[in-house]
Parts: C-alpha cells; sequence; structure tokens
C-alpha cells in the first residue's frame, strides 16, 4: 500500500466548506493525563493549503492583545467539528496582511449572501420558494384576466 491510498483510506471527517476570510470555531479533543476535554479555537481562516485529504488550514485569533495561529490539517482525529460562524468578504486567498492589523481595522466586512447552512439545503429550499411566487403570480394574473 502506498502513502497516496493509505492517506486516502484515512478520509471519514466531512467539515462544512468554508474560505479565507470567514470566522470559524473549531472544537478540538485535548487529552491532559487520563482526561478528555474539547476546547474551542475561533478565528479568522487565513488561508487553505493543499486539497484532497493532506490539505490543511491556518486560522489566527488575538487572545490578551497577542496573535495566535495555528495551522491544523483538513482529516485531524482531533477536530471534533467546525463550525463556520460568520462569513467574511475579502479579496485574496492569502490573508497575510492581518498580522499587521490591530483594532477595528482588523474586522473583515461581512459577505452580503451569508448562508451558514450547508450549500445543498439551502438552494433547494430557495428554488422551491421561488417556484411557488411565480405560479402564484401567473394564478393571480389568469384570475384577473378570466
Amino acid at each position: 500500500m502506498n502513502t497516496k491510498n493509505f492517506i486516502n483510506s484515512l478520509a471519514t471527517q466531512k467539515h462544512p466548506s468554508f474560505m479565507p476570510g470567514d470566522t470559524i470555531a473549531i472544537h478540538i479533543k485535548i487529552k491532559e493525563g487520563e482526561k478528555e476535554r474539547t476546547q474551542v479555537f475561533e478565528g479568522i481562516v487565513m488561508r487553505k493549503k493543499g486539497g484532497g485529504n493532506t490539505a490543511s488550514f491556518t486560522v489566527r485569533k488575538v487572545s490578551f492583545g497577542v496573535g495566535v495561529e495555528r495551522i491544523f490539517p483538513m482529516q485531524c482525529s482531533n477536530i471534533e467539528k467546525i463550525e463556520v460562524l460568520k462569513r467574511g468578504k475579502v479579496r485574496r486567498a492569502k490573508l497575510f496582511y492581518i498580522r499587521e492589523l490591530q483594532g477595528k481595522s482588523l474586522r473583515i466586512e461581512d459577505h452580503e449572501n451569508q448562508d451558514l447552512s450547508d450549500d445543498s439545503s439551502s438552494e433547494s429550499s430557495e428554488a422551491t420558494t421561488s417556484k411557488v411566487t411565480k405560479s402564484k403570480k401567473g394564478e393571480t394574473q389568469e384570475a384577473a384576466s378570466a
């Protein structure tokens, strides 16, 4: 078994889609001695690197005035879940410039189409609502002309 087949066999986790500029919360399993607990790391996604099962992403947060960056592999067994808290509107794929920012200048503008749920379920619900409104308009126009 070569390395690529082994890595592909490990791909078991499905995470929500997120992009650089999004604010996410990563729930990580921490083991201290015999005890195990969950810790949340919340920050802005700076970059996504690689593809497939070897992909990783970098998250940055400011904790007590000190910037903290962590690199997480996508297929990490210590990640319980990833939550997308806010979609950010950015024009770059790598946000290294936010290392020099602080305070209000660090804020990232919200994306207009901020949909935090799974993409497939929201598209189907939007499509059904638009069809209903079109059919209602058609019925009212037919009723008025008759």
